[in-house]
């Protein structure tokens, strides 16, 4: 029986040779997209899972009511006491300053090295790298040790066991206590070398309102994460409230309004990367990979479609080989397995394909997203498997009923080719494939447009020709280092102007704090600044004047802000040039002299925030915050002003050290790299949906107008013209296609506007791409139905009317 229905299936294939190539290829161009994508989500979900204590350890972030944001830090004071009153918390570790580089000098090397990071003494008790030598035991608990990778520890002493050797860098001498190497697996947590601060972390001992660490936090085994939460809220935010009302003059409840932490956040350790709130290590994303996720299934759904859409067009040809099985004895049974096995092999040979295809792109995708991925998880080949067997089920399913339900009686006589069977099944499929392919075409022509005006805004400031040069860490004074270089590099050729800026467009370094008026607070950002920042990058002045060299009061408490700030605290411009602030950095007030027009820092989209700027002598810890020189160079020498530069820098002022640099213009640009790739990826996957469902319909319009010829015949003897008889002939697909845009253009609006709505600055939804969508897709089916018709047309007329 089985030998029956192979033979069967490959007369079937052979017979039917274009629909079995466009369900072979569609099937496969689906399942390749579905792996690649599955294969990134699997990737994303790997990071941190190495770490046998993952299921203890979860990230903490706050939340702040007011500004409906969250954020990645806490303060010393603040974590002590999580440790100290929350049962359901063992300990905690807390980290800073990640990525940080340094020249390291050896007894026989000079090496910079980069990726350390500051982190408390119990690090290793939470991530217990391998450790290759010396001991964890006290690795990290002074100021004179330091703990290496495996990676740095060759880089300076060319091997591994140097536990116990002496290295030099930042003006100290450091002890090596241990040797680690790093997990091969993902994880965002990768150190090259590990200190303590240990002078920094003391002085933040009582600092209740210094959330500059990170922190995880060590839990009981099964512990409820909502009662953790509910005592951070009672015992730590409301505590750190009540030892600050009194000075404050308010409530317990109306300084957590005015200036939370209202909640907690913790997350897994393993959930960081995808699922975090707000992170240290990089923003998540986990919508863009949901979308990616469901636009790749909706792939293999269309090509699941075009499978049932040609079956049941096929139905007319094998009417009489039904009836003819029927009536020997064949049961319904027999023929649904029948034709399920003629659908799994068909999607079996595309599952085989898909995997080579796979294989053969994954090189190109892992470039595109910067990973190393390879086809060696079990969980790529059995969740491809299942989707294989739940589109053999779905489309194999359908038509194996409505073909098996066929009567042995109607279709012998000959009945069932005339009849209009089907025909509601097939336009209802046709429509929802349409709906698909019209979705794909108006939400690729809106990302193109939102990523466009993305590029083309407006930043509120200019970044061309302007060189942006990082300090190393090792900077005593760092103030009096910018302003030495100051005046000496104005000397360069092709070097125009010099400035320096903390809140740099496309750097994201900048720090914030509370900024009170009277009852009310804000957060805003700081922006210590030289005078003539922001004349310096082409920022407009809309109220008051500048910071002035020539006035004391310019270094002494008067800032400028933008208009963000005006907004926030709902002034007009007028009123802010009459009011003073206290910042929460600072114990005096400061007068605003000036409101600079709104200007872009990290990207479109999150909103505008709040800056204060003043001058970097101003308050005392912000001079020890100057970390760049800012340039602006020449535009009719660019190279050779750079190659000057990096000679004079690695000669007279950081030797060993890179040359660190690049052209803000350059950087606020790769703010948009995610939303280009997203861009790039729809436009594929766009491509693909498109010619999937192309090939569907030409194949599923041959044949239904083949079942059409005869007709075709009499009505040309008849007299009737090309022209009428191409348009009858494509008028049912033109309608189906009007439906199917008609039902897709509520559904896209939905969807395209939750997408949108992620970006602070964006397009209104515009009307262009649903039009499009109309005319594209009507456009496409006239093209490919239009064609075979106009082949219908010719016909030979004695071969369909001779028996007639």
């Amino acid at each position: 029986m089985l030998n029956n229905w192979l033979r069967i299936a490959f007369i079937n294939y052979k017979k039917n040779w274009l629909s079995t190539i466009i369900n072979l290829f569609g099937l496969t161009i689906g399942l390749t997209g579905f792996m690649l994508i599955l294969m990134h989500w699997n990737d994303e979900e790997s990071f941190e899972r190495w770490n046998p204590k993952k299921d203890q350890i979860y990230y903490f972030q706050t939340y702040n009511k007011k500004e409906n944001s969250y954020g990645n830090n806490i303060s010393i004071p603040m974590a002590n006491r999580a440790k100290e009153v929350i049962p359901g918390v063992e300990d905690y570790v807390l980290f800073k300053s990640s990525g940080m580089g340094f020249k390291i000098t050896t007894k026989n090397k000079t090496f910079y090295q980069e990726g350390g990071m500051n982190v408390s003494d119990n690090f290793f008790e939470f991530f217990p790298f391998k450790l290759v030598d010396g001991n964890y035991k006290n690795a990290l608990k002074d100021g004179g040790v330091i703990a290496l990778s495996t990676t740095a520890a060759k880089n300076l002493f060319g091997k591994t066991n140097v536990a116990g050797e002496s290295l030099k860098f930042n003006n100290k001498n450091f002890i090596v206590t241990a040797v680690y190497e790093l997990p091969k697996e993902n994880s965002q947590i990768k150190p090259e070398f590990l200190l303590k601060p240990v002078e920094p972390m003391k002085s933040d001992e009582n600092q209740w309102g210094n959330f500059s660490y990170g922190c995880f936090f060590m839990l009981k085994k099964d512990v409820n994460l909502d009662q953790i939460r509910q005592k951070f809220i009672k015992d730590i935010f409301e505590y750190r409230a009540s030892l600050d009302v009194a000075e404050a003059g308010v409530t317990i409840q109306q300084y957590m309004d005015l200036y939370g932490p209202n909640d907690s956040v913790l997350t897994p350790l393993d959930e960081i990367k995808l699922h975090a709130k707000a992170s240290w290590f990089g923003p998540p994303d986990f919508k863009t990979l949901m979308i990616l996720f469901t636009l790749s299934v909706l792939i293999v759904i269309l090509s699941a479609i075009n499978f049932i859409n040609l079956k049941t067009a096929q139905a007319s040809q094998r009417a009489k080989e039904i009836g003819v099985r029927k009536a020997i004895g064949s049961t319904k049974t027999n023929l649904i397995l029948q034709f399920l096995l003629e659908t799994f092999i068909i999607c079996f040979a595309s599952y085989l394909l898909s995997l080579a295809l796979t294989e053969l792109l994954l090189p190109s995708f892992n470039k595109f997203y910067d990973k190393e991925m390879k086809m060696t998880d079990w969980h790529i080949f059995f969740y491809s498997f299942a989707m294989v067997i739940a589109v053999t089920v779905i489309s194999g399913l359908i038509p194996a009923m409505y073909l098996s339900n066929f009567k042995a009686i109607e279709t012998l006589k000959g009945n069932f080719a005339r009849s209009k069977n089907g025909i509601w099944l097939r336009n209802g499929i046709l429509t929802l494939q349409l709906i698909i392919s019209s979705f794909f075409i108006i939400g690729g022509l809106i990302v193109n447009q939102q990523v466009k005006y993305m590029m083309n805004k407006d930043l509120g400031y200019s970044g061309k020709q302007i060189m942006m040069i990082n300090f190393s860490e090792e900077n005593p004074k760092p103030w009096l280092k910018y302003e030495r270089l100051k005046n000496e590099m104005r000397k360069i050729q092709g070097v125009t102007d010099i400035s320096y800026g903390e809140a740099v467009p496309g750097n994201g370094r900048s720090s914030s704090s509370n900024m009170d008026f009277r009852d009310k607070s804000i957060e805003g950002q700081h922006g210590s600044m030289d005078f003539n920042y922001l004349k310096f990058i082409n920022v407009k002045l809309k109220k008051g004047r500048w910071l002035d060299p020539n006035l004391a009061s310019d270094t002494i408490n008067n800032v400028l802000v933008n208009e963000a700030f005006v907004r926030k605290f709902g002034w007009k411009d007028d009123e802010a040039l009459k009011n003073e602030v206290r910042p929460g950095f600072d114990n005096k007030p400061y007068h605003i002299v000036g409101v600079v027009n709104d200007f872009n820092i990290r990207g479109l989209k999150t909103e505008i925030e709040p800056i204060i700027f003043f001058h970097y002598r101003e308050t005392d810890w912000k001079r020890f915050d100057v970390y760049n020189i800012q340039l602006k160079i020449d535009p009719n020498d660019i190279d050779g002003t750079v190659k000057r530069l990096k000679a004079y820098w690695q000669n007279n002022v950081e030797q060993g050290y890179p040359f660190d640099y690049y052209f803000l213009d350059q950087k606020f640009a790769k703010t948009f790299e995610k939303y280009q790739k997203q861009q790039t990826l729809f436009t594929i996957l766009n491509a693909m949906v498109l010619m999937v469902a192309l090939l569907g319909l030409f194949a599923l319009s041959s044949l239904m107008i083949e079942q059409k010829l005869k007709d075709v015949a009499i009505r040309k003897t008849l007299g009737a013209s090309d022209k009428t008889l191409i348009f009858g002939l494509t008028k049912q697909f033109l309608w189906i296609t009007l439906i199917a845009v008609i039902i897709s253009i509520p559904i896209s609006y939905y969807l395209m506007n939750e997408w949108l709505k992620d970006f602070a600055y964006r397009i209104d939804m515009p009307v262009l791409p649903f039009v499009l969508s109309l005319v594209v897709l009507l456009l496409l089916t006239f093209s490919v139905v239009s064609f075979k018709a106009y082949k219908a047309t010719k016909v030979n007329l004695v071969k369909y009317l001779k028996y007639e």
